[in-house]
């Protein structure tokens, strides 16, 4: 058995404390939410139409990591992972090999690429989001894909 006493130097905790507050959670989903907002976004049957168009004006990056590309992937995408657009040398490949081209990014739901092309815009470079990710191109539009 251990018994415990009030240390007398401490305040008395009276009531908890509001943790998402303390730990800024609100100002960052308010902050997300804002960037998602002003990211347009298409469906992954819009995808679909244009690659069957074979239009070539556009670029498709897949922005999960390696070892997620590996398992699954969008053909015609090019992997540019998140980390790599967060620390910069993302946005050069993207500026690089853009061209012009129309930018759209796609991740496994949708959430990773909206923050990629939150920071591409800061950059610079408009994109759209494909919404729902690779996993509903799996569910919607191609089953052999795997979902993970």
């Amino acid at each position: 058995e251990l018994k415990l006493r009030p240390n007398p130097e401490r305040p008395v905790i009276e009531k908890l404390i509001d943790y998402e507050q303390f730990c800024g959670i609100p100002q960052a989903k308010e902050q997300e939410a804002k960037q998602k907002m002003d990211i347009p976004e298409m469906t992954v049957q819009e995808l679909k139409q244009l690659i069957d168009s074979g239009a070539d004006d556009f670029m498709l990056i897949d922005v999960r990591n390696p070892h997620e590309y590996e398992i699954a992937k969008i053909p015609g995408s090019m992997l540019i992972p998140l980390p790599d657009i967060e620390q910069g040398k993302g946005i050069e490949q993207v500026k690089e090999r853009l061209n012009g081209h129309r930018l759209i990014a796609h991740c496994k739901s949708g959430i990773r690429s909206g923050k990629a092309l939150g920071i591409l815009k800061e950059a610079g470079i408009e994109g759209t989001n494909v919404k729902g990710g690779i996993l509903a191109w799996s569910r919607e539009i191609d089953s052999s894909v795997p979902e993970y």
